[in-house]
């Protein structure tokens, strides 16, 4: 057995470890507080109320127009300067959600636009009041209308969560450094976690397509 082929197969584990103990569980959490903000900031955009629609329109303008590792480093290094110094799994966690929540959240707002006036106007003569016309008629189109791109801002989510490594979190990526820095087999190793990558980001979109078909059925 070939040195590199050794090295490989002992590396496996270890990475494959650092996928299921850190990557999947910080992409999961991350993508759980990310839809609430998206859900929150998206209903907010579309209301009348100017100040809030400021304040949340701010918010996505600076999370869309600011590079991920940016936002991670402020929070992790520079938060600290102004007195607030986070653990590296909640700074991770509040970035990545903060940044999902404002792509996710004009996903949410366009798939609400998408759907006709009309349909507004029906429930609203039908006697429903907002909250009833938003569960009843808008959230389940929505949810379908909206599933692709959301599932999307997900998987770019779980590729994302290899910066986390730049804040000390010893993700996949991470992981696969260190091997590296031990073994001087950059790529093999490099090449081995890209793999791990692509089987966890086919495997989303496995069921992503499942996600849509399941929500497609009753059209």
């Amino acid at each position: 057995m070939s040195r590199e082929l050794e090295i490989v197969l002992n590396s496996i584990w270890p990475l494959l470890k650092a996928g299921l103990a850190v990557t999947i569980p910080l992409s999961l959490i991350s993508f759980a507080i990310a839809l609430v903000i998206a859900v929150i900031t998206a209903l907010v955009k579309l209301s009348n109320f100017k100040i809030l629609k400021f304040i949340f329109s701010t918010y996505v303008w600076i999370f869309r127009g600011t590079p991920l590792l940016v936002q991670l480093f402020l929070v992790f290094y520079g938060l600290p300067k102004a007195g607030i110094t986070l653990d590296p799994w909640v700074a991770a966690i509040i970035t990545f959600s903060l940044n999902t929540g404002a792509y996710a959240s004009e996903s949410i707002r366009a798939s609400i636009l998408s759907i006709p006036k009309g349909q507004w106007e029906a429930a609203e003569s039908l006697g429903m009041t907002y909250w009833q016309l938003l569960r009843r008629v808008i959230a389940p189109q929505t949810i379908r209308i909206s599933l692709p791109p959301v599932t999307n801002d997900f998987i770019d989510l779980v590729k994302g969560t290899s910066l986390a490594a730049s804040i000390t979190i010893a993700e996949m990526f991470m992981i696969g450094q260190q091997i590296v820095a031990f073994t001087y087999e950059p790529l093999a190793i490099y090449s081995l976690v890209a793999i791990l990558y692509l089987i966890f980001v086919s495997i989303l979109t496995i069921i992503q397509g499942k996600l849509e078909k399941y929500a497609s059925k009753y059209i």
